[in-house]
């Protein structure tokens, strides 16, 4: 029997993997699609709505753009959940590997970096300063809108990261971390108004993509730690 590929064969594998890759990479853009859905709605709704900048909204106004973006946001990470289970992409696998101490040592410094830069950046707590400034009311409104970003967010890495790997074979590159650095962090240099943002954005996108390959891809860790990472 003669198991030569022939070239159409090699061909019809090669086209085959492109195009389940990309299939896969369109739920990553998804994911980013909807996060942009919130700048329309703020920045070309709302605003001419309410005759105002986001900025510039009152108590109300605030917490009902919130949560028409949690509707959106939800609406499409129901979508890529259930579409992605349909066509058989297991996105959250369980896993039983163990982590290894210098992956804990690189998840310590990684998190520890993206604190202090927040820090930083904040001139002190972040969520301190977010409590002080909004109130409890729409601490707690804003606090949940972040939840569902990072969720978003990992969606992107862990679909950007499945079809990278279908394309180049490497699973030891933070594929997810690079998409996410260049949508996610490149959206917040437009919504920010700010080149600073953005990088700063990329750059801890980047490391959530790294921490979730160092996790083994444990899906409840990674978003736990990107919690923390992001939010704190």
């Amino acid at each position: 029997m003669n198991n030569t590929l022939t070239s159409t064969d090699i061909n019809r594998k090669t086209n085959g993997r492109f195009l389940k890759g990309f299939d896969i990479l369109t739920y990553a853009l998804a994911a980013f699609l909807a996060l942009g859905c919130e700048g329309i709605l703020a920045f070309c709704i709302e605003q001419k709505i309410y005759n105002c900048t986001i900025k510039e909204f009152n108590t109300w106004q605030s917490i009902l753009h919130w949560v028409l973006t949690y509707i959106i946001w939800g609406a499409f990470a129901i979508y890529i959940l259930r579409s992605t289970k349909k066509k058989g992409y297991d996105l959250f696998p369980k896993t039983d590997k163990k982590i290894r101490p210098w992956q804990w040592a690189c998840i310590a410094i990684g998190v520890a970096a993206c604190l202090i830069s927040t820090w930083i950046d904040w001139n002190g707590s972040k969520v301190i300063t977010e409590l002080e400034h909004k109130g409890p009311l729409l601490f707690v409104f804003q606090y949940i809108y972040y939840f569902i970003e990072v969720f978003l967010v990992m969606l992107i890495i862990v679909c950007g990261q499945k079809a990278c790997e279908i394309w180049f074979g490497k699973e030891n590159i933070p594929y997810g971390g690079i998409i996410a650095a260049l949508t996610w962090g490149l959206g917040h240099w437009w919504s920010k108004g700010s080149f600073a943002a953005g990088i700063f954005t990329a750059v801890c996108g980047l490391a959530l993509g790294s921490v979730y390959l160092l996790t083994n891809r444990n899906a409840k860790l990674s978003y736990a730690l990107l919690c923390v990472m992001f939010i704190l």
